[in-house]
C-alpha cells in the first residue's frame, strides 16, 4: 500500500491524496485554494479507478473538473455533500454512508463534525488507511463519532499544536455583542453553530438565504445533525430574521461567503466598514485573494478563531482511537508538523509519501 500527498501536506493547500491499494489507485479528494485558485499537480496520476470525497467544501471539491484528466472514474461522497453539492458531477456521486466495500476493498466512513455531511473514510480495513478529512469532535451541529483502528492515520493537522477549545473562544465572540456584528461563514459549516450559540444565548439573530438553504436541507438529513440539533435548526428557521445584501446594520448577522469575497457578506461586510456601522469578525483561515486578510491587518475587521478542525486533545483522541503505527499530519505548514512530532504518541510522517 503506498499513500501519496499531491498536495495538502506541509501547507495549507487543497486536499488531494492518491491511495494506491491491492491493485486500486483511488483518489482522496480533489480541492482548490483555500488560497487562491490553486490546484494540485496531477500530472502522471492518471488514471485512478475512483474518487473519494469527505465532504462539500471546494478546498476538496473544487478540482472536480480535472476528472476528466484522471479517466472520469467513479465518484463517492457523503450524502448530504451530493444534496449540498453545486457541481452538477457531484449531484451523480454515489453515497458513502451505506458502502462496506468500494472497488472490491473493505471500506467504512463515519461523521467527523465539521460541516454538514463532513466525514472520516477508511479503506483497505485495519491494516489499512484511516483519513480524517476534515474534522471537529467540538461541532455543535454536526455529528462526529471517533473513528475505527488503522494503520495509517492521514489527519487533519490544520491547528497543529493549538489546543484552546471551543467553549471559551464562544464566550470570547458572545462579548462581541455590544453592537450589530457580522459574521461571515460559510453556509455549509461553522455559520449555522454560530448562530445557534448566539441565539441559545440570547441574541437577535439575522440569516443570509444560503444558510437558511442549508438549514432547511440539513433537517431531512437527521442523522447527520449532533444531539439537539435538528431542535436548534428549527428554530434558527422559525425566530431567526432574514439578511440580504441590502440589509441594515442589526443584531448579530451570519452570512456567506466565510472572506467576504462573494455572497451576502461579500455585499455587506465594505459598506458595514465604510460607514462604521458594524463590527466584522473573521472565524476561519484568511484565504490569499480575498479582502479578509488585509482588512484584519489594518484593524478594519477582526479575527477570532472558532474551532472547526481538531485541537491537539482533539488529535490525540483520534490518534488513540485508530491506534496508527505512523500519522501524516495533513493541512498544516512544516513547522507545525515539526511540533506535533513532539506532542504525538506515533511516529510523524515527514515527507509526502509513504509505504506499508
Amino acid at each position: 500500500m503506498r499513500l501519496r500527498a499531491l498536495s495538502g501536506f506541509g501547507e495549507k493547500g487543497p486536499a488531494c491524496f492518491l491511495l494506491e491499494i491491492h491493485g486500486r489507485r483511488i483518489l482522496l479528494d480533489l480541492g482548490r485554494g483555500p488560497d487562491g485558485d490553486a490546484l494540485p499537480d496531477l500530472a502522471g496520476v492518471a488514471p485512478v479507478d475512483a474518487i473519494v470525497f469527505s465532504h462539500g467544501h471546494a478546498d476538496h471539491t473544487g478540482g472536480l473538473h480535472l476528472a476528466t484528466d484522471l479517466g472520469n472514474p467513479p465518484l463517492y461522497a457523503p450524502g448530504p455533500s451530493i444534496l449540498l453539492a453545486p457541481d452538477p458531477a457531484l449531484k451523480e456521486a454515489r453515497p458513502l454512508e451505506a458502502l462496506r466495500e468500494i472497488l472490491g476493498l473493505p471500506f467504512c466512513s463515519g461523521p467527523a463534525g465539521h460541516a454538514p455531511g463532513a466525514s472520516w473514510i477508511r479503506i483497505g480495513g485495519r491494516d489499512g488507511l484511516l483519513y480524517t478529512g476534515d474534522l471537529s469532535e467540538e461541532s455543535l451541529l454536526w455529528r462526529c463519532t471517533m473513528p475505527p483502528r488503522a494503520r495509517v492515520l492521514l489527519a487533519d493537522a490544520s491547528y497543529g499544536a493549538a489546543d484552546e477549545p471551543l467553549s471559551p473562544q464562544i464566550g470570547q465572540m458572545l462579548a462581541l455583542t455590544d453592537g450589530p456584528l457580522l459574521l461571515p461563514a460559510p453556509a455549509g459549516g461553522r455559520g449555522l453553530e454560530m448562530a445557534t450559540a448566539f441565539q441559545t444565548a440570547g441574541h437577535a439573530v439575522r440569516l443570509c438565504p444560503a444558510h437558511r438553504a442549508v438549514a432547511g436541507a440539513m433537517l431531512e438529513a437527521v442523522p447527520w445533525l449532533a444531539p439537539g440539533g435538528a431542535a436548534a435548526l428549527r428554530r434558527l428557521l422559525a425566530e431567526s430574521g432574514p439578511l440580504d445584501e441590502d440589509s441594515a446594520a442589526g443584531g448579530v448577522m451570519v452570512a456567506a461567503g466565510p472572506n467576504a469575497e462573494r455572497g451576502v457578506a461579500g455585499a455587506l461586510a465594505p459598506r458595514f466598514i465604510a460607514e462604521g456601522s458594524a463590527r466584522v469578525v473573521f472565524t476561519g483561515h484568511l484565504s490569499g485573494g480575498t479582502p479578509a486578510p488585509e482588512w484584519v491587518a489594518c484593524g478594519k475587521a477582526q479575527f477570532r478563531r472558532w474551532n472547526v478542525h481538531p485541537t491537539l486533545s482533539g488529535l490525540k483522541a483520534v490518534v488513540a482511537a485508530a491506534d496508527p503505527e505512523r500519522v501524516m499530519p495533513a493541512f498544516c505548514t512544516a513547522a507545525m508538523r515539526d511540533d506535533l512530532a513532539l506532542l504525538i504518541d506515533r511516529p510523524v510522517v515527514t515527507e509526502p509519501e509513504i509505504t506499508w
